[in-house]
């Protein structure tokens, strides 16, 4: 499989998985937090398919679209873990979240996916959706979507 095809159903993976987990949580109170912003595309999406919902963001450096710049007030700027420490202290809660954080190296990634998801699991609302990149530790693995290849992309839901 080219690398063009690899990306395109990699993306198609990860809209379907926001969309379904979208329906997932449409009952259940709690804001939605975007774990890696990159250049917004996931952001924009959430943006549009949960408007009614307040959106965190948490990355490195805000360096995305002009059109994807989150609100100042919902982006937090630095390490993931102090953040999300930030979030759990202020005690928001969490219904949905996207995780797409990533140095693009394997064993390095799934290192750190690990390492976040006891902090992840703080922020998390009772039942609520992960969706992810990565594999995460200690939630409840879903299969998520029909479609969907299973390692493409990871649902869980928090306990």
């Amino acid at each position: 499989m080219s690398r063009l095809d690899s990306m395109l159903r990699r993306l198609t993976a990860q809209r379907d998985g926001l969309n379904w987990a979208a329906d997932q949580i449409s009952a259940m109170d709690g804001d939605v937090l975007d774990m890696g912003l990159g250049n917004g595309r996931t952001y924009d999406h959430l943006r549009e398919i949960l408007a009614s919902r307040r959106i965190w963001v948490i990355d490195r450096v805000l360096q995305c679209h002009p059109s994807c710049v989150p609100p100042e007030q919902d982006f937090l700027q630095g390490e993931a873990k102090p953040m999300l420490e930030k979030l759990a202290a202020e005690g928001r809660r969490i219904a949905l979240a996207h995780y797409d954080f990533g140095f693009g190296i394997k064993e390095k990634d799934v290192a750190e996916a690990a390492a976040l998801s006891p902090v992840i699991a703080t922020v998390m609302t009772p039942g609520g959706i992960i969706v992810s990149g990565q594999p995460l530790a200690g939630f409840e693995e879903l299969a998520g979507p029909e479609g969907i290849p299973p390692g493409r992309y990871m649902f869980y839901r928090a306990g």
